[in-house]
């Protein structure tokens, strides 16, 4: 008997206490969340995210899938992935659904730094949307974002395979970019590849330190650099 009214008791306890645990919880998730939360041209900076286009083809290959143009056409080293409109904590998405329609002819326009149809749509659904700009002037700023970065000659034409640490690459940028420094530019990578190199940059382009795109960065000590197709 005594036992069964032990566990009535602690059934009881957590019928109360279940629910406002969940609701702290949810408050929390609330609070983390920026108040200006998905509203277009409401954020702090952009990340601007260069992919490293044989990384990629590498594992699209492996996954038995390829970006034609972008894997069979020229060669291609770091290609934009995206503008991302970014919080201090977090950053906005999908800020307009259905989003406006996105003229094909931008996206023709788009294909000798985002050589990926498919990419150009969903980056402008997804973070276009957030900029608080109209889909020309958003690729626009796009496009003036890359003419800001300076690629370190020694990526350009990479023919063979290269092993590197991330901290490396970082320096390449920072030593190729006046003003850039370690607090405003971060490099990804996944279990062996080197990814992506991201840099902060203010809402007019101009380099800026950020924490948030630092907490992503690959900690790997080495990773490898696959060598440009064709090139």
């Amino acid at each position: 008997m005594f036992h069964f009214r032990l566990h009535s008791f602690s059934r009881l306890v957590i019928s109360l206490i279940l629910p406002l645990v969940l609701a702290a919880a949810l408050a929390g998730g609330a609070k983390a969340q920026d108040k200006r939360q998905n509203a277009p041209g409401e954020f702090d900076f952009y990340v601007l995210s260069l992919s490293w286009s044989p990384s990629f083809c590498e594992e699209a290959s492996e996954r038995g899938g390829r970006s034609q143009m972008q894997c069979s056409g020229r060669p291609y080293a770091f290609v934009v992935h995206g503008l991302w409109p970014q919080y201090e904590n977090g950053f906005p998405e999908y800020c307009q659904r259905p989003s406006p329609r996105l003229n094909r002819n931008i996206v023709s326009s788009m294909l000798d730094l985002m050589p990926a149809p498919g990419l150009i749509f969903n980056e402008w659904d997804k973070h276009g949307t957030c900029s608080g700009l109209d889909s020309r002037n958003y690729f626009e700023t796009i496009r003036k974002a890359r003419a800001a970065i300076k690629i370190p000659a020694e990526f350009l034409e990479l023919s063979q395979a290269r092993t590197v640490a991330p901290g490396e690459v970082e320096e390449a940028f920072i030593k190729a970019n006046a003003g850039l420094s370690s607090a405003a530019i971060s490099v990804t990578c996944n279990r062996t590849r080197l990814s992506e190199v991201r840099i902060c940059l203010s809402k007019d382009l101009q380099f800026r330190a950020c924490e948030e795109i630092e907490r992503r960065a690959c900690r790997r000590d080495q990773v490898t650099m696959p060598p440009i197709r064709g090139g």
